[in-house]
């Protein structure tokens, strides 16, 4: 087949294909307009998140037998015109799942333990002892919403603590030795740490509002390493301020582009995300969870053994 990457990943991706007898064309400098006029030279197009796969782009590549998103999800791409029209789709939420894991545990514990102010005060001089007394892990319930990859690879992690871990999911009988299925309701009512594991879709779109936090029984910690856009920023603000949240881990953001490397859309910055960032109770990174040196090359790997596995070698 002839591969077309829009986007550079580890090269043992290229290396993989081209053993297995597949011609690779590198378009990393293309804007979508000019791989969209060559669409129709190639049997596949390999992503991450520079632009999306629509319906118009479909349309135009009558040869595309696959698309595949060195990623952990499909968002990007129309996944239901894309299906209709027998196109195979292949992502790599295992290839950063641990990633994402670690880096949640990461956050729960700055947070809790006051790790990014209390940096911040001794380099200015300042020794705060009291003002940055943590709190323990130990005796807590932990939520976790949505128990794919990346929830199980959370809660995996959280087995060597002495915690509760509950998570609740849409899709039933998914509990194993790390965690208790529960209902939403439930997880509302005991859950002192609330993370978020969930696909964007139109159900998880603006899931995390004022309703949504309202229902919940006792303040809690929030951690984000799923989608910006399932949190309403201005809500979670409220009630970070009205200490409804005790406290936030984001490493995304409601205003982020949709090809996650850049922060804002355009015009001002928006004012509930000026509050957020003043907050000393909340910290950032930039969409990194699952972007370490060793996830650079599992994603890799894991899309390459997808696509082999699917389409074999040497096959046009």
């Amino acid at each position: 087949m002839i591969i077309l990457h829009a986007d550079s990943n580890h090269p043992t991706l290229i290396e993989q294909l081209a053993a297995a007898g597949h011609e690779n064309v590198e378009a990393y400098d293309q804007t979508p307009e000019e791989i969209l006029e060559n669409q129709h030279l190639y049997d596949g197009i390999v992503i991450r998140s520079r632009f999306k796969i629509t319906r118009e782009f479909i349309d135009a590549a009558p040869n595309l037998k696959f698309v595949a998103r060195v990623g952990a999800g499909l968002e990007s791409i129309d996944v239901d015109y894309a299906r209709s029209k027998g196109i195979a789709l292949f992502s790599a939420p295992e290839g950063n799942r641990n990633a994402v894991g670690e880096h949640a545990l990461g956050m729960l514990l700055s947070l809790f333990n006051h790790l990014n102010r209390a940096d911040r005060q001794v380099r200015e001089g300042l020794w705060y002892r009291e003002a940055n007394r943590g709190v323990e892990l130990e005796g807590k319930t932990v939520g976790i919403i949505g128990y794919g990859n990346m929830g199980r690879s959370f809660a995996k992690k959280l087995k060597g603590f002495d915690v509760e871990v509950i998570f609740h999911d849409i899709l039933p009988d998914l509990e194993d030795e790390n965690a208790k299925q529960v209902s939403l309701q439930e997880l509302q009512k005991r859950a002192d740490v609330v993370s978020l594991h969930t696909p964007w879709t139109p159900q998880t779109n603006n899931m995390i509002n004022k309703e949504f936090i309202s229902a919940f029984s006792k303040p809690f910690w929030f951690l984000n390493t799923a989608r910006g856009k399932s949190v309403v920023t201005a809500d979670l603000v409220e009630a970070l301020r009205e200490k409804k949240i005790l406290g936030a881990g984001l490493d995304v953001l409601e205003y982020e582009k949709s090809s996650f490397e850049h922060l804002f859309l355009e015009g001002e910055m928006p004012e509930a995300l000026q509050e957020l960032l003043l907050m000393d109770n909340v910290i950032f990174s930039p969409h990194v969870a699952g972007w370490t040196a060793e996830s650079h090359i599992k994603l890799a790997d894991t899309i390459a053994t997808k696509i082999i596995r699917h389409f074999g070698t040497e096959q046009i």
